[in-house]
């Protein structure tokens, strides 16, 4: 069985990637803490936010620069690791490390504030994030976007957004974007699991190779090129995901839909408890104080 190493070290760490990551990661403190002032009604950065905000930068390049990455044009299940991690963890923890004042500031400009207001109404962040998840995993979508360079990275990138717009009524701490309620917020988390479950069922219970991009080895070569230079591929004799894991497809495609059912109901199971407990202890902040005892005659 082949191991990742045949690849070479760009295409396991992509240290380009890796200069993005840190360039964005410089950019967020210098704007929160050294340029902070320039903005009206800034407040200092609170090591809450910058460790929520640090936390999710880890794990973008983990998830899109590490060997994992790799992997993930390999076999289905780290592929779905990505998924799982990329648009249910990585988006509140982004929405939480951005101070409020900042996204104000970003929620100023008049054309963004219309399509991000719309975007981020409950229904519609649902409906549309839930669908163009769904739609990507649709056979003949999920194998033209492993294919293209352009297509991956619009559609990831497009995804990524409607993830933000689909967590913001639940996590942004902006009181004027306040949308939902205590027990609606624990209706949207339901719906939300409610809505994601088709596209995991229809990966659990096929019994046959979904994709082409991993059970034809033409194709699967191809979409390796989205992290592998062309030029290395042509000099590797590769037939397919079989000389990296000892699972068949099927199995492979199976343990990558619960795989990702897991992570939601862990990731949504722990957002429910925050919401419940914060609604609870709203609903009993404002119970009157026991009357003061009668005195005796």
């Amino acid at each position: 069985m082949l191991t990742l190493d045949i690849f070479g070290f760009q295409a396991l760490w992509s240290p380009y990637f890796f200069i993005s990551v840190a360039v964005l990661t410089a950019g967020y403190f210098l704007v929160t803490v050294k340029f902070r002032e320039r903005f009206s009604g800034s407040e200092p950065l609170t090591k809450r936010q910058a460790s929520y905000f640090v936390t999710a930068v880890i794990l973008i390049y983990v998830i899109k620069g590490s060997p994992l990455d790799l992997l993930g044009h390999i076999t289905f299940w780290a592929h779905m690791i990505q998924m799982a991690s990329l648009f249910l963890i990585v988006p509140p923890l982004i929405i939480m490390g951005i101070p409020p004042w900042l996204w104000r500031f970003a929620l100023g400009k008049a054309v963004f504030n219309k399509i991000f207001v719309f975007l981020t109404k409950p229904l519609i962040a649902l409906i549309v994030f839930n669908g163009m998840f769904s739609i990507y995993h649709v056979p003949f979508v999920f194998d033209a976007v492993k294919q293209s360079m352009l297509l991956h990275a619009s559609y990831t990138g497009t995804l990524f957004f409607l993830a933000i717009s689909m967590w913001w009524p639940l996590v942004n701490e902006l009181p004027e974007h306040q949308t939902l309620s205590g027990l609606k917020k624990i209706a949207y988390i339901f719906g939300d699991g409610i809505l994601l479950t088709p596209a995991c069922a229809l990966i659990i219970f096929t019994n046959s190779p979904l994709y082409a991009t991993f059970s034809d080895p033409a194709l699967w070569a191809k979409s390796l090129e989205l992290c592998v230079s062309p030029t290395l591929l042509a000099g590797l004799d590769l037939t397919g995901p079989q000389m990296f894991s000892s699972m068949t497809l099927v199995e492979d495609q199976r343990l990558g839909g619960v795989i990702m059912k897991i992570i939601q109901e862990v990731v949504y199971a722990i957002f429910l408890a925050k919401v419940f407990f914060e609604w609870y202890k709203k609903e009993h902040s404002g119970i009157d104080p026991a009357p003061e005892p009668i005195p005796a005659e």
